[in-house]
């Protein structure tokens, strides 16, 4: 019995196992909509805006390991996902968006809300096809979820013209798909795994940098029993946080351009560094020719064109996290790294990570206090000062997850993501950390969180600048506070240098505006007051929170290293 193609779309999300889509309706996939509204086993989301729509999708995808997915219409539909597609393309978050299209008759004529956005997409997802046969479209969507999630993980893009939602062909769906050209490596070479491990084997100073491949591959147990066996401390990239408890003594923490001072001092002066599911971007190594530049580099990773793209490694191993530790495994026995686990520790108390406790609150307490107030959560963050802050002292263990925009550094991502986890994981406790910049870039999602029942806690860490680039602007900008002050008006001077007596009120008011939408709000501008103000959150259920914590314009995020200097040259005050 021959069906539609909109039957067909709905059966292969039921036969794929799709519980939720996250969806905003339009011209081109009315059809499409229509016929999910017949249906009662997908729970349909509807956003405010497609950006927000697609980061709710990786927030979705991010916390649960299973595919985002997304519908939208042509046009500005398709265009406002361009940038959740980089985002998921760059941090490997699997998901699978559908958009609409013009008739196949009209492409190429410039047809009202047309656009070829297979072209716009091409280079920022695995997969991106328009649908133009009706009797492809099953095989194009089980393509699409097999291409999504497996291998290095990422969105897939299936455009879908109204003619071909409404023409009719074969009931079918595929069961499995055979794609030409496109092969998973469900192995690991061997003798190329003894290489690595024999230096390992053989190394003083060894180090295991865990990246966001570890999480990716839900690896962690694996990764935490072969450090402990082997005896060898671990940094981690900002995407790789939790990939270790963030108590345990062979955790050292995060390295890089925000890491911390032994972290990267450990990354220096190890003479083995044994990474595992990190693409080495800028951010991690600085200057590349002076990154490890005492140690020999292994690399393994899922990800053939991620190997020594950036870093030159000695030994290179294509494989997934989870394969290649369990083979490591075998083969781990304890080595003698107390003299080095001491010199790392050294490095610590002479340069510890922590800020200020004389006088006001600091995001370290704020942070500190999440930690105690909110265990074992779902954190996800939006992009600037904060997300530093959040991956140097959030406390990571077996029950909590942290959610951030990495390799796109998206600001808008942390509120939208943090309301796709919580839809998905609706017992589980999720904190939005964010900026008052990034905040404002996705705020209209509050509407999403109220009418989805979904409670978040969002926490805005308000200094009334665009903290990061302000702290560019005054480490290596002579001051110059370009385009960063939130406050600014009109009638402000134009050489103003930060703060004073007479600026201008903030706008918005968070906590009314939180309050407009029908959730609850409350600020916080001492220490003392912060235990008191989540207290007052938790009596508000099925609403989202915002509690505003006013901080200090000047604080800024060390350590850090200026971008394109060695990771040795840390400023540290």
């Amino acid at each position: 019995m021959d069906i539609t193609g909109r039957k067909l779309f709905v059966k292969a999300l039921q036969e794929e196992g799709v519980d939720t889509i996250f969806g905003y309706p339009g011209g081109t996939v009315t059809d499409l909509f229509d016929e999910l509204y017949k249906t009662e086993d997908i729970n349909l989301i509807l956003p405010r805006h497609e950006q927000g729509l697609i980061h709710e999708a990786e927030g979705y995808a991010k916390s649960t390991g299973r595919v985002g997915v997304c519908l939208v219409t042509s046009g500005p539909g398709a265009t406002n996902i361009v940038t959740g597609l980089a985002d998921a393309h760059y941090d490997n978050v699997p998901l699978v968006c559908f958009t609409g299209q013009v008739p196949l008759s009209l492409i190429g004529n410039d047809a009202f809300q047309e656009v070829d956005i297979v072209g716009i997409t091409s280079s920022i997802t695995k997969y991106s096809v328009t649908v133009r046969d009706r009797k492809d479209l099953g095989r194009i969507i089980k393509m699409a979820f097999h291409i999504a999630s497996t291998g290095k993980p990422g969105p897939v893009l299936i455009d879908i013209p109204k003619d071909i939602q409404t023409a009719s062909g074969s009931a079918e769906y595929p069961a499995n798909v055979d794609i030409r050209g496109y092969k998973i490596n469900d192995s690991v070479h061997v003798g190329q795994l003894k290489k690595a491990y024999k230096l390992l084997k053989g190394a003083k100073k060894p180090l295991i940098l865990a990246g966001g491949g570890i999480n990716i591959a839900r690896a962690n147990d694996k990764l935490l029993k072969f450090a402990e066996t082997e005896n060898v401390p671990v940094v981690t990239t900002i995407m790789g946080k939790g990939a270790m408890p963030a108590n345990h003594e062979l955790y050292v923490g995060n390295c890089g351009m925000h890491g911390r001072y032994s972290a990267n001092k450990a990354v220096s002066e190890c003479d083995v560094l044994f990474s595992i599911g990190t693409r080495f971007n800028d951010r991690i190594t600085g200057d590349l020719n002076e990154f490890a530049p005492k140690a020999k580099i292994v690399h393994i990773d899922v990800d053939t064109a991620s190997i020594s793209r950036n870093v030159v490694v000695d030994v290179p191993v294509v494989a997934d996290a989870n394969i290649a530790l369990e083979k490591l495994l075998e083969w781990a026995e304890p080595k003698k790294t107390d003299n080095w686990q001491k010199e790392i520790k050294a490095w610590n108390e002479e340069n510890p990570l922590t800020m200020r406790r004389d006088k006001g609150m600091t995001p370290q307490m704020i942070m500190e206090h999440i930690n105690s107030d909110y265990p074992h959560s779902i954190y996800v963050t939006d992009v600037g000062q904060h997300q530093m802050w959040a991956a140097q002292y959030l406390e990571l263990d077996e029950g909590s997850k942290l959610l951030t925009s990495g390799g796109l550094g998206t600001m808008g991502f942390g509120l939208p993501a943090a309301i796709g986890a919580k839809i998905a994981n609706p017992d589980k406790d999720v904190v939005c950390i964010s900026g008052d910049g990034g905040l404002q870039m996705n705020i209209q999602e509050l509407a999403t969180a109220v009418v989805n029942e979904a409670d978040v806690v969002i926490c805005v860490l308000n200094n009334y600048y665009l903290g990061m680039v302000r702290q560019m602007q005054q480490l290596f900008y002579g001051k110059r506070y370009s385009a960063t002050c939130l406050r600014k008006r009109k009638s402000c001077p134009k050489d103003c240098k930060g703060p004073n007596p007479s600026c201008p009120p903030y706008t918005p008011d968070f906590v009314k505006l939180v309050e407009s939408y029908g959730g609850f709000g409350i600020r916080v501008d001492k220490e003392e007051d912060i235990d008191a103000a989540f207290a007052e959150v938790k009596k508000h259920k099925g609403v989202p929170c915002i509690v505003e914590f006013m901080i200090a314009t000047d604080e800024i995020v060390l350590p850090m290293v200026k971008s394109g200097n060695p990771m040795s040259e840390m400023i540290l005050k």
